[in-house]
């Protein structure tokens, strides 16, 4: 079974699973092959009443079908020249990107107010249907809004902008509004089974931090906040790894009063966030249109900046 990604998608389809245990496995909140791989047979034992052998032969199951095991880095090297990437809309961002936005990771834009966040949102969630001659992934795009800042008048304008069918862009994005935090990670936990079903290899999340904010302020709060946060993270790291998805989230920032020399800004989220995301980029305001984009932390990046534009019809290199 090992090495046969995608085989195994129902758990039933799971050696050992027949109808009854599924029933356990599903009320239990096990209700996926990925959700069954990243468990212990312990957690499944305790949480379904099933024995613990048959829970650990389970979960052996789930990982194989899932190709979780020991692989060579020659293996790594393979599955990492078969990531796939979405252009921005801008060859200067997608050069600093290493050929634009990856599947198979997340990537953070933060920034203040203003900075672009949403627009590449937007342009991405277009483009990630054209073909992939054009830079796209010829697949649809999930749209988690946190904050209302979706606007499909600006959808209308981008597909116009790189000659898609303005309605058939329209959908082709799944668009959901994130009422609180709880929502916001319930939302990415259905993802698992919808990305399966559909040609989805998008998935935004505008923004990522604010209903944590407000729902958890001040010090008292900043543990619970950031183990959820840290939770929900993970979660967006394994659906972009086990569906070769591109995951993208905004942020703010905050002002640091410690800092003194340099930029005072930093991504809210503190080190949880910082340490997720395969992909950080923080962006600034330039003159007029312009905006600059930098690497702030890739593993396979060089660190750097580039300029952009936000015209009528979408992000574009300037002019």
């Amino acid at each position: 079974m090992s090495g046969e990604k995608g085989r195994i998608t129902e758990i039933t389809d799971l050696p050992g699973v027949g109808p009854s245990t599924a029933q356990k496995l599903v009320e239990a909140g096990f209700a996926s092959v990925e959700a069954i791989a990243v468990a212990t047979p312990q957690e499944i034992a305790t949480a379904t009443g099933i024995s613990l052998p048959a829970a650990a032969k389970i979960v052996k199951a789930a990982r194989e079908a899932l190709d979780i095991r020991f692989k060579t880095a020659k293996e790594l090297k393979e599955e990492r020249l078969r990531v796939r990437k979405i252009t921005t809309g801008s060859k200067n961002l997608d050069e600093l990107l290493g050929g634009g936005v990856e599947t198979n990771t997340i990537t953070e834009f933060y920034g203040e107010y203003g900075t672009g966040k949403t627009q590449i949102c937007h342009q991405l969630s277009v483009n990630v249907q054209l073909p992939e001659d054009k830079g796209g992934l010829n697949a649809k795009a999930v749209y988690i809004d946190t904050e209302g800042t979706f606007r499909w008048e600006r959808i209308e304008q981008m597909a116009k902008g790189v000659g898609l069918d303005p309605d058939a862009a329209m959908e082709g994005i799944y668009w959901i509004r994130a009422v609180n935090s709880h929502h916001q990670m319930a939302i990415v936990d259905e993802l698992f089974d919808l990305v399966k079903k559909d040609n989805i290899k998008l998935v935004i999340v505008d923004s990522l931090t604010s209903h944590f904010r407000a729902e958890f302020p001040g010090r008292e709060n900043l543990a619970m906040r950031q183990q959820l946060l840290n939770k929900h993270l993970h979660q967006l790291m394994r659906l972009a790894e086990i569906h070769s998805i591109a995951v993208v989230v905004t942020n703010q920032v905050m002002a640091r009063p410690d800092v003194f020399y340099g930029d005072p800004t930093q991504a809210v989220g503190g080190h949880v966030v910082a340490h997720a995301p395969g992909v950080r980029v923080y962006l600034k305001k330039s003159r007029g249109n312009r905006r600059i984009a930098r690497v702030v932390d890739a593993p396979h990046l060089p660190e750097g900046e580039t300029v952009f534009a936000i015209t009528e019809w979408g992000i574009r290199d300037p002019e």
